[in-house]
């Protein structure tokens, strides 16, 4: 039986999801060891990892899918994914160059519930269960601090050299910035072959409700990390 178009797109938002623990964040044990072994400044190398963890953080990943998922200019794209790079840039750098830390479960559970946010947005939860609708841009920026923090909290465990500290970090940050755009790009031409049929507005539901079932999935599994490693 050929598989349809809906339920390629299942598979595929699936796919991304259930491969979160082999790329939690672009944090796996060779880049913890890269980072731990830097003396000086390292910018090329501080970009790739930067990159690399924005390509493969599925968390920011799914969350940019429900940011875009009904933008459809170019300039709106731009704005709302530029206040998600302002946010997760600030608590990024603030995090690790103050050595703010804040318990990992807890910022990632978070994210998962920015998911949730998402995808309830998108189906229009809030008007019809709530009768108003939240400010986007000001949840997408907020949301963005909480996903810089969930990354700042990961290095700091890795007490990083505090040699050329901040220019390694600006380069990593950009490198961030830098995988983010390649992400988009090859989202949006996906979104953009999808959107000539019929079927991306009939299966807009399911696909919201995958992103919210994704998202609860992982706020579940980090609060079940937090009590059970406290």
């Amino acid at each position: 039986m050929p598989i349809t178009l809906n339920q390629f797109c299942s598979i595929t938002l699936l796919l991304i999801f259930f491969s979160t623990n082999l790329f939690a964040h672009g944090v796996d044990s060779n880049t913890e060891h890269f980072l731990r072994g830097q003396q000086g400044l390292a910018i090329m190398p501080f970009l790739y990892i930067g990159a690399k963890h924005m390509v493969t953080g599925y968390d920011h990943l799914l969350f940019l899918v429900g940011v875009i998922f009904f933008l459809f200019r170019t300039k709106d794209i731009l704005i709302y994914v530029s206040l998600f790079t302002i946010g997760h840039s600030i608590t990024l750098l603030f995090g690790i160059l103050n050595n703010i830390a804040v318990n990992a479960y807890l910022i990632d559970a978070i994210i998962g519930l920015s998911i949730v946010y998402k995808g309830f947005d998108n189906l229009g939860g809030f008007k019809s269960l709530f009768g108003f609708q939240p400010n986007t841009k000001i949840a997408v920026i907020i949301f963005g601090l909480f996903h810089g923090f969930g990354l700042a909290t990961k290095l700091q465990d890795f007490n990083l050299p505090q040699q050329a500290l901040w220019k390694n970090l600006l380069a990593f940050n950009i490198g961030v910035e830098i995988g983010q755009f390649i992400a988009l790009f090859f989202i949006l031409i996906a979104l953009g072959f999808w959107r000539r049929h019929k079927t991306y507005y009939s299966f807009a539901t399911t696909t919201n409700t995958l992103l919210m079932t994704g998202g609860l999935v992982l706020f579940g599994h980090q609060l079940t990390g937090y009590f059970i490693g406290s």
